[in-house]
């Protein structure tokens, strides 16, 4: 490629490439030189610019001067130009040396940020705030806050700048709240439906419940009245209910419960306004029917509205339906004592009054015949995580109770044994993996439970029912020598005496002196009054052992 004519040294450069030739790193030399160059054509100008930065690379003053000009030149050209993509390949040569110099960035960002290359830009940018030191941060970060807040930029991409800002200099978080009111206000809510229509609000509003613990009630009402406008309504009886059943304030309670009232109500005055007109249309169907006797046409009208409304009173739209809806809205306020009580016992399970108040509630339902909403309270108390295994047990036993004052003796013993049954090993895995142990872990190993369960299995239950508790208590090494003289007496009762030495033997074995005394004095006792001199020889044996 041969140089254009023009571009070569003149008679009147002459003096200046001697000199340059003899001192070629000369700063002075070169700027004389392009001074007196002033009116020559850019191309030569740029030419004697590239040869002085070939030989001073790092000169400031060059670069700076070399770079305005060329910005001059293409500042009357389109974005699109290809002078352009020249401008932006002499900043990246200008950085390789001046990337310590913060004017030299904010000349190619501003320049950048004319030309719409977005993604550019932001590296850029980046790449900026990582070359200069923090205390020149703040020329930077001005320009980047201009070119997220403009339109084309992704909504994303300026959050994403604005937070890191923020950690920059929290002092301006009012600038970020007018940025998001002024995003919001620039576009029409109905410009957001492909946005909206991807969200998943459920899944929001559940994550603000977790975080923001001062607002639970009103964000649970906010997610009910969200299924209520999508006309969800089973859907927002489920949410009302789960939030009136984790909330752990009455304020949020009352707030969940109040809007939950309302709903119900709301539907129930609907349905009624429904039924009225549904009435009201009937009757002047008939009407109508009754003067049109003689018209085909309006007799085919009539009994085709006819058929309509059987075909809607098929379904649960007539007052049935006003009655359920009126059986629901009592429902639930008569819950709400219970449901307050819970939401205080969640606050502290170890509430004794609370409990004493849910004890009362107990009885309420039980005396008003109610035992099937006093067995669901009862199942809700018996998942608390009591502070002790035996208040727990207490529980279970009460509710067992009031299952004997039912006479229903079979729910009774089916109480105690679930209450006793041993946690599986995989639920055992996963407590000791949680780190949390409660206390329901530990109950099949409540000596208060196990005996009122024997003595249940003694009083309604069969021989060989019993003895399998019995052999189960003895397995737990939970039994007291007490318990071991009843097994044993038991089997005495039935004449299983070998039975009942074999127990009381197990006894001796498990407890030391003094808690072994009762159960060998009991046991030397039926064993002479037994098999009296018959069996001298097992009688020395058993006196040995008591001697050791």
């Amino acid at each position: 490629m041969s140089i254009p004519q023009e571009l070569y040294p003149s008679q009147d450069d002459l003096p200046y490439e001697e000199e340059l030739l003899r001192n070629p790193f000369s700063l002075k030399l070169w700027w004389r030189y392009l001074v007196a160059r002033t009116d020559s054509p850019h191309t030569k100008r740029f030419t004697i610019y590239e040869r002085a930065l070939k030989a001073l690379p790092g000169s400031y003053k060059l670069w700076y001067a070399f770079l305005r000009e060329r910005l001059e030149l293409v500042r009357p050209l389109p974005i699109t130009h290809r002078e352009y993509q020249k401008l932006n390949n002499t900043f990246e040569r200008a950085l390789v040396t001046m990337h310590k110099m913060p004017r030299i960035w904010i000349m190619y960002l501003l320049t950048l940020t004319e030309q719409k290359l977005v993604t550019k830009t932001r590296r850029t940018f980046d790449r900026a705030l990582c070359s200069l030191p923090v205390t020149q941060h703040d020329r930077v970060w001005d320009p980047y806050l201009v070119f997220v807040s403009q339109r084309g930029v992704p909504i994303e991409t300026s959050l994403r700048v604005y937070r890191r800002y923020l950690k920059y200099d929290p002092s301006h978080i009012e600038d970020f709240i007018e940025f998001l009111v002024i995003r919001a206000c620039g576009k029409r809510r109905g410009e957001h439906a492909d946005v909206v229509s991807g969200l998943n609000v459920d899944a929001i509003i559940r994550g603000g419940i977790r975080k923001f613990t001062d607002e639970v009630g009103r964000l649970w009402t906010a997610l009910a009245d969200y299924y209520i406008r999508r006309e969800l309504t089973e859907k927002a009886r489920d949410v009302f209910e789960e939030g009136m059943t984790t909330v752990v304030t009455v304020r949020d309670f009352s707030v969940i419960f109040d809007a939950y009232a309302q709903f119900e109500e709301t539907v129930l005055l609907v349905k009624m306004e429904g039924v009225s007109e549904d009435e009201l249309d009937e009757g002047e169907g008939n009407g109508e029917e009754d003067e049109d006797e003689d018209d085909d046409d309006e007799d085919d009208r009539l009994h085709v509205a006819k058929i309509e409304r059987k075909l809607k009173r098929f379904w649960l739209s007539d007052d049935k339906e006003v009655e359920l809806r009126m059986a629901r809205v009592e429902y639930l306020l008569d819950r709400r004592p219970e449901l307050a009580n819970s939401v205080l016992l969640r606050q502290n399970p170890h509430n004794v009054e609370q409990w004493h108040r849910r004890v009362k509630l107990f009885e309420l339902y039980e005396d008003h015949k109610d035992v099937v909403n006093a067995r669901v309270i009862f199942d809700k108390a018996v998942q608390v995580n009591y502070k002790t295994v035996d208040n727990l047990a207490s529980v279970w036993c009460e509710w067992a109770e009031m299952e004997l004052r039912h006479k229903n003796f079979k729910g009774a013993l089916e109480l105690m044994r679930r209450a006793t049954a041993e946690p599986s090993v995989e639920v055992k895995r996963r407590v000791a993996a949680d780190g949390n142990e409660p206390v329901q872990i530990k109950l099949h190993k409540s000596l208060r439970l196990w005996a009122f369960y024997v003595d249940l299995e003694e009083s309604l239950g069969t021989l060989e029912s019993t003895r399998t508790v019995y052999e189960r208590i003895l397995d737990l090494r939970i039994a007291t020598p007490q318990i071991i003289i009843n097994y044993a007496m038991l089997l005495e009762e039935h004449k299983y005496f070998e039975d009942a030495f074999k127990v009381y033997e197990r006894g001796v074995k498990i407890f030391k002196y003094p808690h072994v005394k009762d159960i060998w004095v009991t046991y030397l006792s039926k064993f002479v009054k037994r098999y009296g001199k018959s069996k001298l020889e097992r009688a020395r044996d058993c006196l040995s052992m008591l001697l050791k």
